[in-house]
């Protein structure tokens, strides 16, 4: 194999990773929601939970897509933030 072809294998396998990774990060954002939810606790304001969600489908980012670094950062902010909404006080 030629350098080029190392480089696209290897390029090819850190994007599928990122992927992967950024896949894991809404399955675990969608289940966070919805056993919040189940439990009757707060699951903050909806649009960080579809922000992010619509931020991973759409094609337009800060990264182009094969790049999903931005896109797992904000994965983890709407995760970070459905946490911080249920350890909230009720009154607030």
């Amino acid at each position: 194999m030629d350098t080029t072809t190392i480089v696209l294998v290897v390029a090819g396998v850190l994007a599928a990773a990122l992927l992967a990774a950024a896949v894991v990060l809404l399955v675990r954002l969608v289940r966070t929601r919805r056993s919040l939810r189940r439990a009757g606790l707060p699951t903050g304001p909806r649009w960080v939970f579809w922000g992010a969600v619509l931020y991973l489908v759409l094609p337009t980012d800060l990264l182009p897509d094969p790049v999903y670094l931005d896109d797992i950062g904000v994965l983890l902010l709407a995760l970070r933030s459905l946490r911080a909404a249920r350890t909230l006080p009720a009154d607030v």
